[in-house]
């Protein structure tokens, strides 16, 4: 049984955890070294390797903390609930986790362009368990009347990428948008006002 880990054993592992976070989300897995997470982190390569053994032991503890943030907002959407509230709830969290999550956001993107060769069991397993459940419920209120009728997984679909675009493409959306603007806030109403009219029964 693992021994739980000292105040300073834990403050240092969450620190090189950090650092990884700043370096992978800028260069991606490939373009990332352990001597640059060192560097970030402020630590020898010695003591980081005492904490994780490889890059990839890092790139997986991240991601498997990231998808847990991920899957939150969905897990939350309540069965019993009124639909339109349930709905636009997990539109307004996803998007709020794009605006306190930008790094991991990144992260993610850049695993899952390279293929997902460190989350896809993750994905095929419990993220696709989660979408098909909650596709069940979306088309259980459809069958009812409740919301408009449209293929419930894409329109999880159109919920992750009009939320975690604001993320991953921050810097095209601010240039595109001038200064004075506050793009999540704008978002957050266009967005509200978007799906509410799509899904309005």
């Amino acid at each position: 049984m693992a021994q739980p880990k000292t105040r300073i054993q834990q403050k240092n592992s969450d620190t090189i955890l950090d650092a990884a976070l700043d370096v992978f989300s800028a260069s991606g897995f490939r373009g990332s070294t352990l001597d640059q997470i060192a560097e970030v982190a402020g630590l020898s390569k010695p003591n980081l390797l005492y904490y994780f053994p490889s890059k990839e032991a890092i790139h997986t503890a991240l991601l498997s903390e990231l998808l847990d943030t991920w899957l939150d907002p969905l897990r939350a959407m309540d069965p019993e609930g009124e639909p339109l509230v349930e709905i636009m709830g997990y539109v307004h969290r996803k998007l709020e986790i794009s605006r306190d999550y930008p790094r991991e956001s990144r992260l993610f993107a850049n695993e899952i362009l390279q293929g997902a060769p460190r989350i896809l069991a993750a994905i095929e397993g419990d993220l696709k368990t989660l979408v098909d459940a909650k596709c069940a419920i979306l088309q259980h209120w459809m069958d009812q009347g409740k919301i408009a009728p449209m293929p419930p997984v894409h329109l999880i679909f159109a919920i992750w990428s009009l939320t975690q675009h604001y993320a991953d493409f921050d810097v095209q959306v601010r240039a595109v948008l001038g200064p004075g603007h506050d793009p999540f806030a704008e978002a957050d109403a266009f967005l509200d006002l978007l799906f509410r009219r799509l899904l309005a029964a």
